[in-house]
């Protein structure tokens, strides 16, 4: 599972891509990957964006466990979205959406990029890619 973290440092928006299979241990590691880049470039919200997964063999079990983990962009309030445009992806990333609600009440999942950028008022990013360190 590659996952390309880039950073729009004019609106401190994360945004994270996944692409191939996605099973438990890759997405636990990502979820970690976020927590390293959130603490390094101090984004005000977040994008994961999952529009090149072609496999997600995610348990419930997986998605309950990380949506009760704090969040990785610590401050709740500003909104942050995944984007999900497989039906099925869509309806695990709801699950998430749901279960952590109480700690993430501005997570949005939608089916397009178009609508993330509205819902994050973003009318022209400037993303550049960002590398851990």
């Amino acid at each position: 599972m590659p996952l390309e973290a880039e950073f729009d440092s004019e609106n401190r928006i994360l945004r994270f891509r996944l692409e191939g299979t996605v099973t438990d241990e890759s997405l636990n590691e990502c979820y970690r990957e976020i927590g390293k880049y959130a603490a390094l470039t101090a984004p005000s919200t977040g994008i994961l964006d999952l529009s090149k997964v072609t496999s997600f063999e995610v348990s419930p079990e997986t998605i309950r466990r990380l949506a009760d983990l704090p969040p990785a962009i610590p401050d709740p309030r500003p909104p942050r979205v995944i984007i999900a445009p497989s039906p099925h992806v869509f309806g695990i990333a709801r699950m998430f959406e749901i279960h952590g609600q109480d700690t993430r009440p501005s997570l949005h999942v939608v089916r397009t990029e178009s609508e993330a950028f509205a819902i994050l008022g973003i009318l022209e990013p400037h993303f550049e890619p960002v590398q851990s360190e």
